[in-house]
């Protein structure tokens, strides 16, 4: 990790330095990104022409950038870090579609290739409320002639096994391969899967929502459209979901505020966004990168303005910005935290696909050492539901940690 932070030459720390001055911050710097950032403060909506001229920020204009995220986050959430305590269940890692950024996918003849039974998702889910989850994330591969009513019963399995527990399951392109499989209308094959126990449904398989750039990644994955469609008919039927976007690979920086104004517009129209996820892209064991077709993840810079950016540009319509601490290892999370970002995520009891991909930073974090980070920021831990409700706030702070 302190390779990652040092690569560019530029302490974390000079980043850092203007944190809670974003007055003063502004005065010295260009007059142009100052107005922007001024009127960002007042909660002025920034347009897309705003966001490309902050995502050029450099130095003194980066660490204005930051300074005034953090005070935003300060402003519109206050002080606490949430989190929600979970289980991951990847039910298979057999899969046709062959992501270039994917290192967790298998075909059904490798050693490592699995399908767990009804019965066993069923024990992990029971397990999981047993040790204090409120949530189980299910998603997996896509395996060439699956029963698309599959998802349905693996649904049905866990309320079997924990019928209290909320269950975040299906990206937008397993609930596509669904309909296709079944031959259901979109709405339709949704209602059923509500009905059989969907909360929530990860906003993931986003990647860049360019289709230029996904053809690139993923000739097989969904398109722009039909995410929306997934997304937005959700959002309809009453089933909230999260946005996210991955970046560090074959997108630049206006793919990225394109994408936060997107976003946007999705949820003035329907509201049905819990929060935003950037995704760092963990490149060592992908085929993308090891072909030469991505660069090697994000730089500090990137990592520090996707954050802060994400902030700025969601401000009024998406105010719970994650941080996706199994990419971003302990350091990095951290200074994201104090870049505009006000949530956790999960514990994540048995991740797996950032793993696979390369990350090092683990696959579970307990509550215990979540409440440790967001005290070291001075900070105060609460534990939600996947829908943002409070459900344990502890208080009390540690010392500011020095990063």
């Amino acid at each position: 990790m302190q390779d990652l932070i040092k690569a560019d030459g530029t302490p974390l720390e000079f980043y850092l330095a203007r944190l809670g001055e974003a007055e003063e911050a502004l005065a010295s710097i260009d007059a142009g990104t100052a107005t922007i950032l001024e009127r960002a403060l007042t909660a002025e909506e920034l347009s897309l022409d705003d966001g490309l001229k902050l995502a050029a920020a450099e130095g003194r204009e980066l660490q204005a950038l930051i300074a005034v995220a953090d005070q935003v986050r300060r402003d519109v959430v206050g002080d606490v870090i949430t989190y929600v305590v979970n289980r991951n269940i990847n039910f298979t890692n057999i899969c046709f579609v062959g992501c270039r950024f994917c290192a967790f996918s298998r075909t059904p003849h490798q050693t490592d290739a699995y399908f767990l039974s009804l019965e066993e998702i069923g024990r992990r889910a029971a397990e999981a409320w047993q040790r204090g989850a409120s949530e189980v994330c299910v998603q997996g591969g896509l395996p060439r002639g699956m029963d698309g009513y599959h998802y349905r019963n693996v649904l049905l399995a866990i309320k079997k096994g924990a019928p209290e527990i909320h269950i975040h399951a299906y990206s937008p392109m397993e609930i596509v391969f669904g309909v296709e499989q079944t031959g259901l209308p979109l709405a339709d094959y949704l209602l059923m899967l509500k009905e059989a126990g969907l909360g929530t449904l990860p906003g993931t398989a986003a990647e860049i929502l360019d289709d230029r750039v996904r053809q690139l990644i993923s000739r097989q994955k969904l398109t722009v459209k039909q995410w929306i469609e997934v997304i937005t008919t959700a959002h309809r039927l009453g089933i909230r979901t999260t946005s996210t976007m991955m970046y560090g690979h074959l997108e630049n920086s206006e793919h990225w505020v394109r994408q936060l104004v997107l976003l946007r517009d999705i949820q003035k129209q329907t509201g049905g966004f819990t929060e935003f996820v950037p995704l760092g892209f963990v490149h060592q064991n992908t085929l993308l990168y090891r072909l030469g077709g991505a660069r090697p993840g994000p730089t500090i810079q990137e990592h520090l303005k996707v954050h802060a950016l994400s902030r700025l540009m969601l401000r009024g319509w998406v105010d719970n910005i994650q941080v996706s601490w199994v990419k971003l290892g302990r350091e990095l999370s951290q200074a994201c935290m104090r870049v505009g970002a006000n949530d956790y995520g999960g514990t994540l009891m048995d991740e797996n696909i950032s793993r696979l991909a390369g990350a090092t930073a683990g696959e579970y974090l307990s509550p215990a050492e979540f409440q440790h980070r967001i005290r070291e920021l001075g900070r105060i831990p609460a534990q939600r539901s996947t829908e943002y409700k409070i459900i344990e706030r502890r208080e009390g702070s540690g010392p500011t940690v020095q990063i």
